[in-house]
This record gives C-alpha cells, sequence and structure tokens, in this order.
C-alpha cells in the first residue's frame, strides 16, 4: 500500500487539490454512504505517480483542477470510461470528456481583474485585451500556465490558430512587465499601481477575500472589481475541477458511488461553497460572496475541443515569446 493511504479506506483518493479544500464533500459523502475515505496530495507528475504504481496502484479516484491536467491523466493512460451512471446524467455533456474518460465537478471563470480606481469600463471582450487601449496596462502569470493554455485553447477553438497567435501577440505588446507570479499577484500588482488590469481566475477572489491568515491579501481584494470578459457567444471561458475514474481502481463500485454523490446537487453546493467556485449541475445557486462577482455566463463549447488545442497554444505562447514581456 503507498505510504499516505489508510488500507482500511473504502475510497482511495489521489489529488492534486489541497485535501482541506475537498475534505468537507468527502465528509458528507461518509455521512450519506458509510463509506470512509483517504486522500494523497500529489502536488505535481500526479498522473505520473498512477501511471508507475501500474496495477498494485491503490487509486480509485483522481481528483485534479483544470482541463489540462484531467486531459494529462487520461493521455496517461491512468483512467477509465464511467457510462449508464448518474454523473454521466447530471454533469452537462460540454464539461464531460467526449470518452467518458473525466468528469467536471465546479467551473471557475477566467476573468479580468481590474482596477476600481483606475478603469472605468464594466465590460470586456476577451479580443479588447489585445487592443491598444490597454498597452502597458496588463498583468498576467506565465503564457505557459496551465489555467492561461486553456484559454489560449479555447481561443483557438472559437477563432483559430493565426487569430490565436495574433491575439496572444497583442496581449504580450500591451504587458505592463514579464509575466510573474500567480494570480493573486496579479491582483497585488493592481493594488500597488503596477497595473490596471490583469487575468485570473474567478475563485481566487474569493480565497482573498476571506483570507483571516494574510489580512494583507483582503486589500488586493477590495482594489479589484470582477469583469467577465466574453467570446463573440457572448460567454466567458469556464475551467473546472473534475473527477476520473482511476485505471486500476481497487475499489471501483465505491469509487463510482463517489463520483455520483459528487455530481449531486447536496455535493455540487458544498464542493463549490467551500472554493467560491461555481456548480456544474444546472440551477444550483452559488453562494453570495461568489454571485458578488457578476454573472457568469458559462462557454458552452466542449472542454475537450479546448483540450485538443492545448499543443498548440503551448507552441503560440512559445512562438511570440509571451514570457520575454511586451516587445514594441
Amino acid at each position: 500500500m503507498t505510504p499516505g493511504i489508510a488500507s482500511a479506506a473504502d475510497v482511495n483518493i489521489y489529488t492534486s487539490r489541497q485535501p482541506e479544500l475537498i475534505q468537507p464533500v468527502l465528509d458528507a459523502f461518509t455521512e450519506e454512504t458509510g463509506l470512509s475515505t483517504a486522500t494523497i496530495f500529489i502536488d505535481k507528475g500526479l498522473e505520473q505517480r498512477v501511471s508507475a504504481e501500474g496495477a498494485n496502484s491503490p487509486a480509485d479516484v483522481i481528483m485534479t483542477v483544470d482541463i489540462g491536467r484531467l486531459d494529462a491523466a487520461k493521455q496517461e493512460g491512468v483512467t477509465q470510461a464511467v457510462t449508464g451512471e448518474t454523473i454521466n446524467e447530471t454533469i452537462p455533456a460540454e464539461f464531460q470528456d467526449a470518452d467518458n474518460q473525466w468528469f467536471g465537478l465546479t467551473a471557475r471563470g477566467r476573468v479580468v481583474y481590474a482596477s476600481k480606481d483606475r478603469v472605468d469600463v464594466d465590460a470586456l471582450t476577451y479580443k479588447e485585451l489585445a487592443s491598444p487601449e490597454w498597452k502597458g496596462r496588463i498583468c498576467t502569470r506565465s503564457g505557459q500556465h496551465q489555467y492561461n493554455i486553456a484559454l489560449i485553447a479555447a481561443y483557438i477553438e472559437h477563432y483559430g490558430e493565426d487569430a490565436a497567435r495574433e491575439w496572444v501577440t497583442g496581449l504580450r505588446d500591451n504587458l505592463a512587465r514579464r509575466p510573474e507570479g500567480g494570480d493573486r499577484d496579479q491582483a497585488k500588482a493592481i493594488f500597488a499601481g503596477e497595473c490596471d488590469i490583469a487575468i485570473g481566475n474567478t475563485y481566487y477572489v474569493g480565497q482573498m477575500m476571506t483570507n483571516e491568515k494574510e489580512p494583507e491579501q483582503k486589500e488586493w481584494a477590495e482594489a479589484i472589481k470582477v469583469i467577465m470578459p466574453t467570446f463573440d457567444n457572448g460567454k466567458t471561458h469556464a475551467n473546472i475541477s473534475g473527477i476520473a475514474l482511476a485505471k486500476n481502481a481497487p475499489n471501483k463500485e465505491n469509487a463510482i458511488k463517489l463520483m455520483n454523490f459528487l455530481s449531486s446537487e447536496e455535493a455540487q453546493k458544498i464542493y463549490a461553497d467551500a472554493n467560491y467556485e461555481y456548480p456544474l449541475e444546472p440551477g444550483i445557486e452559488t453562494s453570495d460572496l461568489v454571485q458578488g462577482f457578476g454573472e457568469f455566463n458559462k462557454d458552452d463549447i466542449s472542454l475537450s475541443a479546448i483540450a485538443s488545442h492545448r499543443d498548440a497554444a503551448s507552441r503560440i505562447v512559445d512562438e511570440v515569446a509571451y514570457d520575454s514581456g511586451p516587445q514594441s
């Protein structure tokens, strides 16, 4: 048995999410079913770990974030299909793998953080981020980070590779500095006056607003407003947290019970509220804090289609030397 996994657990979970973020929903699962869970946190190389363990892997399910990580697990061959289950019916098709190898659980928007003091617009398109109006005013993390790769991949799906290359080039030349840090660091830069707008995930705003351990992050959050940028269809790029059934799950039946539970209304609300995210099952209300970000009209293009453009998106980032910062 792999160190860190309790051999007596009914469902063994490998996750790249901090265990405390998923514990509330796992507790609810145990209360409802009587089945115990054990988690092992693997920040990097999760799919390689499962692959290396092979047929003896104790992993029953893989829980991670971002379409890139879910697709990487599928491509590594460490997942198996789930069909004919509740989760297949409750999670919208665009947030499932076309081959039933992974399923979204919650959504997050890739949005604009804008200075309350220095930005007087409340609506933007993704295309407009590359317009001259924003020259020298944008901050982002690395273009090669999985969250930005997913956004660029979505742009490719909407407009094609040539248009995406032009867009990423324009975005690069609107940067106030070389890309660095994480999404919260971009909010900090806006607070410090280093840039006026940034690209970040919605849930980080909730994390900053409620951060009692590092109260300075509340100041960063107070300095920004969330703008939901849109594609031509009027919708905003959505990424996910998700789950997959491990290829050699020793407790397959119990694992599928967990997957079905996590797609239920009760679990979706617990999980989304705990992480300042959006439930994927239609009709479930978000928390008051998340509602404060504004209406999130999730893009409904298939995440499987987005995943198919990840390599092209990464190549574009390198081709235009995005991470070197503005060049004109």
